[in-house]
């Protein structure tokens, strides 16, 4: 199947163009042209998806499970279009774009059985108590239900799983919300054959056209008109610190404030604590080294410190990851600005005071070699910055001089979506020390593993405290995700014929 973007916006079931457009950049392949979005195009949406919010969120389960069903069947049936554009735009190889697809098809359709299921309505019944005294109960009954169009940004790390359908799209679905995306223009080719499967799905299914807008823009003024917008009554969001603090801060301030589901960084510390570092050193900077150069470093989960306790296990450690790291060939990045932020990233690490280069190397244009830098526990409490996510490949070994000072390197972490513990037995005491603490840092901690690779499952939990997110009881990842999309209403006393079906 060949796929020739036409480069258009997909608004509440109409392919819309654009007398502005912008040119993609993709890592390889032919460039194409799309729309630039308006503040215009988003009204559009919006209002259509609020229009159809009245008959969608009053949709059956059943319904619902079909529709996701029936977006997963679509994407698959574009699956060989969707793998070329997808490594032309992006540079990701075939096996990690097919590997997406299958879990973003695997999301949706996780979401279909969740939502048969039921257990996510929290259904709660306290029945009259007409007798009590003082007072009677009345009967008060409980369920969640969905809260309203939500708004979408893609990701431009994951063009498929935290995109177009992706995870966010899929839970909000699920729950009974319609969807405005604001595509990432990194990835506009993939994001459009991904809505013209939305769009079969529709079709097939009979849903209201509004339910689901894609609007492809490389300005910022889409982002802002959408999270804005009065129809939109929520947001999900992946990507970086300072423009998901930007769109938080104006959903925040609007006349009616809304919830931003903000994915923003993180830099996933792990411990080596001493015994496992004495036991399996060298495996451990071996995996490690995997873990951080997967993807050229793309991932959010990417673990970019290691701290160990001074020590020559120590010092065998720094060298096997430096030899380890050292044999990784340089990696295509997403786009030329990610691969621009990351050499300045290393920039910034290499000129700090106290940090010593382990491994480095020149990176050419949109391409990213791993870089290794070592520095003391001391240096690294007394500047914040060396505690700041660099996108890509970089690590940076954090000597303490005891477990004193492991644990107050701990106790100084900002927010993380994970933090990995590599321990033995005789290591325990340590580690129920760190433990307390990284409950409050981490929204995944992992025992004698690599953060990167995330399960998608009931029980995964991917986000954390600020700045990991802007939620910390809230995941992106797994089917608690759809909980963000959903309010609790109560019923008092109401009759039958008029509450949800859901509840009956």
């Amino acid at each position: 199947m060949t796929f020739l973007p036409h480069g258009k916006h997909l608004i509440a079931g109409t392919w819309v163009g654009s007398e502005t457009q912008f040119t993609s950049d993709p890592a390889n392949g032919a460039a194409h042209r799309f729309a630039v979005g308006t503040p215009q195009d988003v009204n559009t949406a919006c209002d259509a998806a609020a229009k159809a919010f009245w008959s969608y969120s009053a949709s059956t389960r059943q319904e619902r499970a079909a529709f996701l069903e029936a977006i997963a069947d679509e994407i698959e049936a574009r699956a060989e279009a969707i793998t070329a554009i997808g490594t032309e735009e992006t540079g990701l190889p075939k096996a990690r774009l097919e590997g997406e697809r299958g879990r973003t098809t695997g999301q949706l359709r996780l979401f279909a059985k969740h939502i048969l299921e039921g257990d996510f309505l929290d259904r709660r019944h306290d029945a009259a108590l007409p007798d009590r005294a003082p007072l009677p109960r009345p009967d008060l009954k409980m369920v969640q239900r969905p809260v309203g169009p939500v708004a979408v940004f893609g990701a431009s790390n994951f063009p498929l799983a935290f995109s177009t359908a992706g995870g966010d799209t899929a839970s909000a679905l699920a729950a009974g919300c319609p969807v405005v995306v604001k595509g990432h223009p990194a990835h506009p080719g993939t994001g459009e054959i991904v809505a013209e499967a939305i769009l079969a799905a529709i079709t097939r299914c009979n849903i209201a056209p509004g339910v689901f807008s894609l609007i492809q823009s490389n300005a910022h003024d889409v982002g802002e008109s959408l999270v804005t917008h009065p129809s939109i009554t929520a947001v999900g969001f992946t990507g970086s610190l300072a423009g998901g603090r930007a769109l938080f801060d104006l959903c925040a301030a609007r006349p009616r404030p809304i919830p931003f589901f903000g994915e923003l960084g993180s830099v996933n510390p792990m411990f080596l604590l001493p015994e496992a570092l004495k036991a399996r050193g060298d495996a451990i900077a071996k995996g490690w080294a995997g873990s951080l150069t997967m993807g050229a470093g793309q991932f959010c989960t990417n673990p970019g410190l290691a701290i160990v306790i001074d020590s020559p296990e120590a010092q065998a450690f720094c060298d096997a990851a430096a030899a380890a790291l050292g044999s990784v060939e340089p990696q295509t990045m997403l786009t030329g600005g990610i691969a621009k932020a990351y050499q300045a990233g290393c920039d910034r690490i290499s000129g700090t005071k106290g940090v010593q280069a382990l491994l480095t190397s020149g990176n050419e244009p949109r391409e990213a070699s791993p870089h290794l830098f070592r520095t003391t526990g001391v240096q690294w409490l007394a500047d914040p910055s060396l505690g700041e996510e660099v996108f890509g490949p970089l690590g940076l070994i954090i000597v303490v001089r005891d477990e004193s000072e492991m644990a107050e390197v701990a106790m100084a972490l900002e927010g993380q979506l994970t933090c990995t513990l590599h321990l033995e037995d005789s290591d325990t005491p340590l580690a129920r020390r760190l433990m307390p603490v990284l409950e409050q840092k981490a929204g995944r901690i992992l025992a004698n593993g690599f953060p990167t690779g995330v399960e998608v499952c009931d029980s995964m939990v991917h986000g954390g405290p600020y700045p990991a997110s802007t939620n910390f009881g809230a995941t992106s990842v797994g089917t608690l995700a759809i909980r963000r999309f959903l309010r609790p209403v109560c019923y008092q006393d109401m009759p039958t014929d008029l509450l949800p079906q859901d509840i009956v």
